[in-house]
Order: structure tokens, then C-alpha cells, then sequence
């Protein structure tokens, strides 16, 4: 099955949607992208938006999930910039903190102790669990 997500005009992925292989092979027998976006369009209407993804992560690096954003410079799904102070990372097209996060001690991992982001401070705060 070919997947294809429908975006919203600000990139955010409202729905993903199938499509059988054999429905968007061309006169060569390749699949074609348009061929599916073609038949996506007839069923849900001329001016939905539609970007093929990969179940298999084999293009634009990983599936497409509801909510999600098309980057379009990239070429890839992203999830949601969690942070204004976050950065995008051109390799693993995550979202990086601007400092990295620290380790949690053997003594903080039995306190059940956690790390969280503090975005008025830029600074990652300890937490424990009560």
C-alpha cells in the first residue's frame, strides 16, 4: 500500500490515507507519486494537499502521523518544535535543545529523577518524582 499524508496550507499533516500500489503504477509500471495524489484529490476534493510517505521511513525520513509538519526545505516530516529555543538537527532531523542534556547519575536514576527543559531559564532543571 502507498501512504500519502494530506497537509493543511501551513504544512501540518491532518490525515494519512492509502492508496494500492497497483492504482499508481505509470504506463512503465512505476509508481507514481502524482498518480496517487490525483486519485486522493477526486476522492477528498481539487484543493487538498497531498505529500507521499514512508511506511518503511525509506523517504522523507520517517511516517507521517497526524499533526505532524511537512518541511518543505528538507523535505521530510518533522514533529512539532517542542521548544522556541530549539534547533533543527540536518542529520537526525530531530529537534536539539540548544545545550545538551546532562547525564543522570546511578543515584538520580534510583531517585527516579529526571531532566526538563526550562525554556524562560535555557537550562535543563532536575526533577524527581513524588
Amino acid at each position: 500500500m502507498a501512504h500519502f499524508a494530506q497537509i493543511d496550507y501551513e504544512n501540518k499533516v491532518l490525515r494519512v490515507s492509502v492508496v494500492r500500489n497497483e492504482d499508481i503504477l505509470d504506463p512503465n509500471g512505476n509508481e507514481s507519486e502524482q498518480f496517487g495524489i490525483e486519485i486522493l484529490k477526486s476522492i477528498h476534493g481539487r484543493e487538498t494537499r497531498w505529500i507521499q510517505t514512508s511506511y518503511n521511513n525509506k523517504f522523507r525520513f520517517r511516517y507521517a502521523g497526524i499533526g505532524m509538519i511537512y518541511n518543505v526545505e528538507h523535505d521530510v516530516f518533522l514533529q512539532n518544535k517542542p521548544y522556541p529555543s530549539w534547533i533543527l538537527n540536518t542529520e537526525t532531523y530531530e529537534w536539539d535543545s540548544p545545550i545538551p542534556k546532562p547525564d543522570l547519575t546511578e543515584e538520580q536514576k534510583n531517585n527516579e529523577s529526571y531532566y526538563e527543559w526550562n525554556e524562560e531559564n535555557q537550562e535543563w532543571e532536575l526533577k524527581t518524582i513524588t
